[in-house]
């Protein structure tokens, strides 16, 4: 794969659902141990969020894999009803979430315009393009 190939928006939003599957899946034993919440629930919904973080991450090669990561957001804002730290945690996530959706897709728009007036430049000197 050439560095052309490569997707910073991708790499970006990634990096974001890896780091908060590793924070969901640890709300599992806070929700057990702080909010009382029973070990079945915590743990099907902390782990389920985590795993479908990596899910999501795994996807992000087509448009859906965005979208679900979009839902993963919402749906960690929404465990604040059982850890009330996620409340915070889940808006600190998703306000990360969308800055690297937003900042990979303009350095992805930048990006392909610079390699647009390169590649017009070599070919105006002749040169095959790399």
């Amino acid at each position: 794969m050439s560095d052309r190939d490569r997707s910073p928006r991708r790499a970006m939003c990634a990096a974001v659902l890896s780091l908060e599957a590793v924070i969901l899946g640890l709300t599992a034993p806070v929700a057990i141990a702080i909010s009382d919440v029973s070990p079945a629930v915590a743990i099907t919904v902390g782990l389920g969020l985590a795993v479908t973080c990596v899910l999501a991450a795994g996807m992000l090669r087509t448009r859906r894999g965005y979208d679900l990561g979009w839902v993963v957001q919402g749906a960690a804002i929404a465990l604040g009803f059982l850890v009330t730290t996620m409340f915070f945690l889940g808006a600190l996530f998703a306000l990360l979430w969308g800055t690297a959706d937003y900042l990979g897709r303009k350095i992805e728009r930048e990006r392909a315009e610079a390699y647009a007036r390169f590649d017009a430049e070599e070919a105006a000197r002749g040169e095959s393009p790399a």
